[in-house]
């Protein structure tokens, strides 16, 4: 039984044969997330894992399927917050997974330092634009627009969270590939595998996503490409296997 509110929906993740609490009104997760918590390497058996700028809770549940560690979300946003909470409820997962209402910034103070394995985070990708610009739904404004965090924040609170050795994985535009590698060595995280994600063959890239270890010694492995579409516009079959799961 889940309890859902004003225009909430309860939306199927297929691969994993789990329900989340989505809303229009609010950002639902898009398949940047889906990839995330694909491409980050977890440890299988045990481990502590944080997910940075959470939203509704989507990485964790998809990244429950891989390990049997801890994992907490962390969101700023008190109604995302509550649909994750609620969503790892209706999944029966509350002994795996944690949500905390909180700011980034001031996590590590809280939860504390040099003490988890993985960092995961699919921060808001863009500046914070004039008033004129800006989404005039605030739930919208904060997920996508850098008002509550920086890419820097969240690379310098990943590196703050995680012991010597830890991993922490983003997916981002690759409009920002340069500043988030200059932030991560900035911050002791060395980038150790990227992955560039295309619309379809001929297109350009339109996703990064990077993964880097703690400390770690330099060494960046370029992944092959991801095509999301074939040329029929249908998901190829290596997106398709991350969606709905093996048929």
């Amino acid at each position: 039984m889940v309890i859902l509110k004003g225009d909430e929906r309860l939306d199927y993740l297929l691969a994993e044969d789990l329900r989340i609490i989505q809303s229009p009104s609010v950002f639902s997760f898009s398949l940047d997330a889906v990839l995330l918590a694909k491409f980050v390497r977890v440890p299988v058996h045990r481990g502590s894992l944080v997910d940075l700028c959470s939203g509704n809770g989507v990485i964790p549940l998809l990244l429950s399927t891989r390990t049997k560690g801890h994992i907490t979300g962390i969101e700023i946003q008190q109604r995302l917050y509550d649909m994750a909470v609620r969503s790892f409820e209706y999944n029966a997962l509350t002994d795996q997974l944690a949500m905390i209402h909180g700011d980034i910034r001031e996590i590590p103070k809280e939860i504390g330092f040099s003490k988890y394995d993985v960092v995961t985070c699919n921060p808001p990708y863009f500046p914070t634009p004039s008033e004129e610009e800006i989404n005039k739904n605030e739930h919208l404004a904060i997920a996508r627009h850098e008002i509550m965090c920086t890419l820097e924040d969240a690379v310098r609170v990943s590196s703050q969270l995680l012991k010597q050795g830890g991993k922490a994985a983003f997916v981002h535009r690759p409009g920002r590939l340069l500043d988030i590698l200059s932030l991560m060595r900035k911050y002791r995280l060395e980038p150790k595998r990227l992955q560039f994600v295309y619309p379809k063959e001929g297109k350009e890239a339109n996703t990064i996503l990077v993964e880097g270890i703690k400390d770690g010694n330099p060494d960046l492995k370029i992944l092959p490409p991801l095509f999301v579409y074939n040329k029929n516009n249908e998901y190829t079959q290596e997106v398709s296997r991350i969606l709905y799961g093996e048929k």
